[in-house]
Order: C-alpha cells, then sequence, then structure tokens
C-alpha cells in the first residue's frame, strides 16, 4: 500500500462526512432534522417499506394533472434501467415492467395508480424545501460592477472514491489536493476569496452581486445574463470537500434573525444590512461549489444529477441513501401557504438533503420561482411509488387495486 493509499484510508474515518458535502441547496439554510434520522449505511435494513393506501384513494388524485410527472418519469428510465441503486429499494430489472408501461401509456393518472406499489418509508412524514435556477447579471471579463469570480472546477482539484481503498467505504468520496506527497485539505471559502485560485484562469464569468453568486452555490446551477446580450448555463462540477454550513441557521443562532426570517430573501437582506459582518457571515461556510458551462436547448430545464433536465415543480432531490435516484413518488405538503399535492420524481440529490423523505422540490427558473422556492419549507408527507416486482421483494401487500381511480 503507498503512502497516500494508507493516509486516504486511515483519514477516512473523521473526513468523510465533510468530503460527502455535494451539492447544497436552499433547504440547507435552516437544517431541520427529518422526521427520521438512520445512517445511510443501514437505511435499507433499518427502514422497510411497509404498504400504503392506494394512490386513487388520496385527495386530490383524481383531478391532479400528472402529465408532466409522467414524461419526467419516462426520461429516468433508461438510467433505473442501469444504473447501481444505493438505496437498496429496487434492482435494475424491476423497472422493466413499469418503464415498458410508461412508454405506451395515455393516461397518466390510471398509470401511476395501476403500475407502480404505493409505500411509505418509516412513517412517510419528512421535510419538504424548495429551490430553484437563479438569473444572475454577469459579464464574460471582470469590468467595473462586476468583480465577483465564479469558478470552473480547478485541476488540482482531487475526489477520491474510497471504496477503491476499502471496500466498507463504498460509495464514500473525499476531496483534497496533493501537497508535498500527502493529500491536503482543498482552500477553503475564506482561503478562496482571498485569492487562493486568483491568476489560474478559473474565472467563468464575472458577478454583480456576491449574494447572489452565493446563492448560486446553494442552487448548483443558474444562467448568467451576460452583459453583451447572451446567456451563459452553468451547473455544478465540485466541491471542495468541506462541510456545509447554512448561514441561515447560524443567523438565527446569534439571534440576527427571528423565526420565518431565514428564507432566501431574508438572509440576503441582512447581508446587505451589515456589510461588515458579511465576510465572518459567510466563511462560517467553508464549502466552496465549483461550476461548468453547460449546452442545454431554449426551454429545458437545469440538469439534475441523473442528468435530465429538471421539470419545475415536479423533479425534487431526495437522498439516494434511502429512495432509489429516477423513482417516482406522490407529495402531499404545503407550499406557500395552500396544499401541494402531486406526483414528484426523484432525479437530482443536495449536500443539505439527507434522511428519509427529505425532499428538495425544483421549483423552475428565474426571480419569480426564486420567490416561492426560498420560503417553501414543510412538514409534508411522501409515498413511494415501488415497482411491484420490489414490493414483492420486501414482502408488500399489492392493493393497487384496492380502489380504482375516480373518473
Amino acid at each position: 500500500m503507498t503512502r497516500l493509499r494508507r493516509e486516504v484510508v486511515a483519514a477516512a474515518t473523521t473526513l468523510v462526512l465533510a468530503a460527502c458535502a455535494g451539492r447544497p441547496h436552499p433547504a440547507a439554510l435552516v437544517p431541520v432534522a427529518p422526521a427520521i434520522t438512520v445512517s445511510p449505511a443501514t437505511a435499507p435494513l433499518s427502514i422497510r417499506p411497509v404498504a400504503a393506501a392506494p394512490l386513487a384513494t388520496r385527495n386530490g388524485y383524481a383531478a391532479t394533472d400528472l402529465g408532466p410527472a409522467l414524461a419526467a418519469f419516462r426520461a429516468t428510465c433508461s438510467s433505473l434501467a442501469t444504473r447501481r441503486d444505493a438505496s437498496g429499494l429496487t434492482q435494475p430489472g424491476d423497472w422493466t415492467l413499469p418503464c415498458a408501461a410508461a412508454a405506451t401509456a395515455t393516461d397518466p393518472s390510471q398509470f401511476f395508480a395501476s403500475a407502480l406499489v404505493a409505500v411509505t418509508i418509516g412513517d412517510g412524514r419528512g421535510l419538504d424545501t424548495g429551490y430553484f435556477e437563479p438569473d444572475l447579471a454577469a459579464s464574460a471579463t471582470r469590468s467595473a460592477g462586476y468583480t465577483v469570480p465564479i469558478y470552473g472546477r480547478p485541476a488540482d482539484l482531487v475526489d477520491l472514491d474510497l471504496g477503491s481503498f476499502d471496500p466498507t467505504l463504498a460509495g464514500k468520496h473525499i476531496r483534497g489536493r496533493v501537497a508535498g506527497g500527502t493529500l491536503v485539505p482543498y482552500y477553503d471559502r475564506a482561503a478562496v476569496d482571498a485569492g487562493a485560485l486568483a491568476g489560474r484562469g478559473l474565472e467563468l464569468a464575472w458577478a454583480a452581486d456576491p449574494y447572489a453568486a452565493f446563492f448560486l452555490e446553494i442552487q448548483g446551477s443558474g444562467r448568467l445574463r451576460l452583459t453583451d446580450g447572451t446567456t451563459l448555463r452553468v451547473g455544478y462540477a465540485g466541491q471542495n470537500g468541506h462541510a456545509y454550513t447554512g448561514i441561515g441557521k447560524l443567523l438565527r443562532d446569534r439571534g440576527a434573525l427571528g423565526p420565518g426570517q431565514a428564507t432566501m430573501a431574508g438572509i440576503i437582506g441582512w447581508l446587505r444590512a451589515h456589510p461588515a459582518e458579511v465576510p465572518d457571515v459567510l466563511h462560517a461556510n467553508r464549502s466552496k461549489v465549483f461550476f461548468k458551462p453547460l449546452t442545454i436547448p431554449p426551454g429545458q430545464g437545469p440538469l439534475g444529477a441523473l442528468g435530465v433536465p429538471l421539470t419545475a415543480r415536479v423533479s425534487v432531490a431526495a437522498d439516494p441513501a434511502f429512495v432509489s435516484l429516477g423513482i417516482p413518488l406522490w407529495l402531499d405538503t404545503t407550499v406557500a401557504g395552500a396544499p401541494f399535492h402531486t406526483v414528484v420524481v426523484v432525479q437530482d440529490t443536495g449536500g443539505a438533503i439527507r434522511g428519509a423523505n427529505r425532499l428538495d422540490l425544483f421549483w423552475g427558473s428565474g426571480d419569480a420561482a426564486g420567490a416561492v422556492a426560498g420560503g417553501i419549507t414543510a412538514t409534508g408527507t411522501v409515498t413511494v411509488l415501488l415497482p411491484p416486482a420490489a414490493a414483492d421483494r420486501f414482502g408488500v401487500a399489492d392493493v393497487r387495486r384496492a380502489a380504482p381511480p375516480r373518473p
């Protein structure tokens, strides 16, 4: 075993949680513990799916337009048929029949009610939040009024799959850089702001608003409206390996923000009003996200973790240790004070999205979407829609036809 390998394996136990911080979402502003907290490593064994009431019996099911959800599910089927599922809920072959049925389905409500089995994980209750794709004023070059760099991924950022060193660490990663033959932590936010990456040609663009640029990292993707009239869409390309710290929670703990004020708008308002305290607050979040240019056809949403465009009000980020990426869910929650229930599809992940029934709902692009997404924090219920083969493997009763869909 090489020196570097020995050091990586030895450090894994203490560093892996920070290394897996990943791409955060606005949900991380004020983290709330999910209803169920179980180690991801033991989730498939500790939380087993149990039968739930059929979808057709749910309040509002028959009146909900599930066409967008069916289209989003179809887009994930090719991935479901081949990908490795970290949660242990499903196997690739489980999706053969449901995906074939989805390809020819003409009635979305009938499809979800009849092709999949409704189950719950734990008690089905969890935290629901929202995220969006922001628009930022930016310039391709540094100039007056555009001084905040948006960085691409540095070439010296090393992302190690710890499972290749020790099978017990399968699925875990650690990030850093090599210095003097040793893997060390990568530059944190304060170091980057102090110029650790300056002069390396990593700037994709220069933003006008430092707070908009900060929240771009939380969202993980965005549209840069450049001064020449063009738009550059950027997406998540990596993270420096330091744990994410939600500054909303930080400000609440310090008494700077009261209950209900730790929204994106509330946090930005506080930062603008207290410029002398900004460095201390922002640098408390040592995580730094890097971006890459994206080529996405007009009218399509940003790319999620599955590499397919996200669909507003349908795509959600979830913890892949508890639910399969690509799987559809029935979500019953509250958005902007009104009931919100529909079928959503797990097409993304996030560093702050941890635990069973922990969902982050993609609300769309632009300021209007941001105004809603930034304020979504609600307790909701989640019903997981499993392929019949998976439900049978877990011994879950198949009650799909207990009550046919209402006309």
